[in-house]
């Protein structure tokens, strides 16, 4: 299976190259203002959120593909948020606000969602899916919170913190995707890619 890939995440590259699916970045150009996609809408509720946003990437990812004149294969999104008692936590804008969402995750259970979408350019076909994870923290007091801000791990992550990186050691359990929490859910992703495959082979009608 290949795929294109528009997503600057390393992590998705490395749970694609876990799942034995080749791709090919198509990201964005200097022209397109990706952060504008992830605004969040008044009165948006997590999972509205990261589907709404999941789409959009697909759509400017289309259009992208179009305009540099590709040849056809499926191409692939995804956005992870971190959500706290149906609040938003997205990417730190500095250490300050990084060690301000560590707090208000610490000792507590919060939810991960990764929504995918994933594209067929030649017959317009999209199908989407959406992985919801709940994971409970260790307390955390300011030196552990403050050491690990000053790693930068936090940085462009949603929730401030990577459950695959330093962060792991605060996971008391998870209920749920590992590889959704991560950033790439590999069960959701393979049933996407089986039944493009299926549509494929299928045909018309």
């Amino acid at each position: 299976m290949f795929v294109y890939l528009a997503s600057q995440s390393p992590r998705r590259r490395q749970l694609l190259d876990q799942a034995g699916v080749a791709y090919e970045l198509l990201l964005p150009g200097v022209e397109e203002d990706a952060e504008a996609l992830e605004t969040v809408c008044a009165d948006e509720s997590p999972a509205a959120y990261v589907q709404r946003v999941t789409h959009a990437k697909a759509d400017a990812a289309v259009q992208r593909w179009q305009r540099r004149q590709l040849p056809p294969a499926p191409i692939l999104c995804a956005d992870t948020t971190v959500t706290l008692d149906d609040r938003i936590l997205g990417k730190p804008a500095n250490a300050a606000d990084a060690a301000a969402m560590l707090r208000q995750l610490s000792g507590r259970r919060h939810q991960v969602l990764t929504a995918l979408v994933l594209h067929d350019p030649a017959s317009g076909q999209r199908q989407s899916a959406c992985s919801v994870s709940d994971v409970w923290f260790d307390t955390l007091d300011d030196a552990r919170i403050d050491a690990y801000v000053a790693t930068g791990e936090p940085f462009g992550k949603a929730g401030g913190y990577g459950i695959q990186g330093r962060a792991a050691t605060w996971v008391a359990r998870i209920e749920g995707s590992f590889s959704g929490i991560v950033g790439l859910p590999l069960f959701e992703l393979d049933q996407l890619l089986r039944a493009d495959r299926a549509g494929r082979a299928g045909g018309p009608g």
